[in-house]
């Protein structure tokens, strides 16, 4: 009986150093991306490194897992190099990518570069409804257009990315 109390408590800080992990890994390239100069002429574009995260915890740790290191990841990012605001565009944006690239993911029926562009697109989505109540109007909805090519440009980016780490990446390490 010993051994099992002792064999699930390894597990579990096993568990727990992976997420520490890759919720470290997230915040490096987070911050990384945060000074690349600024490559667009809009607003709010980015290349969105840590999805790769995302992708890795999606496609080697599970639905629950993902969801779990962005929640995590959003809300380090936001203490440390944001504050609430964009931690409210983040979350939405973040929750909302995840969200679709769990159910696209379940289907079988997509790539996972696939998924990361649909993700891509889902983020923009969310954060362009968070704005359109902050700013009270829906007169934004025009900039979707603009986000929605960056979402999918970037989103096939990270999942190229994507893909050859969860197919190079031994499946041991998230086990």
């Amino acid at each position: 009986m010993k051994k099992n109390k002792t064999s699930g408590k390894r597990n579990n800080a096993l568990k727990a150093a992976r997420y520490g992990l890759l919720v470290a890994l997230a915040l490096v390239l987070s911050y990384a991306e945060a000074q690349l100069p600024v490559f667009f002429a809009f607003p709010g574009m980015k290349l969105g490194l840590t999805n790769i995260v995302v992708l890795l915890a999606l496609y080697k740790m599970g639905s629950g897992s993902s969801m779990a290191v962005n929640i995590l990841r959003i809300i380090l990012v936001s203490l440390l190099f944001g504050g609430f605001s964009p931690m409210l565009y983040s979350l939405a944006g973040g929750m909302l990518s995840t969200a679709v690239m769990i159910i696209l993911k379940k289907t079988d029926k997509f790539s996972i570069i696939a998924v990361s562009a649909a993700g891509g697109i889902a983020h923009n989505i969310g954060q362009i409804i968070v704005a359109m109540f902050v700013v009270n109007t829906s007169g934004i909805v025009w900039y979707l257009a603009v986000l929605w090519i960056s979402g999918i440009v970037s989103g096939i980016i990270i999942g190229v990315i994507g893909a050859v780490l969860v197919k190079r990446l031994p499946q041991s390490l998230f086990d």
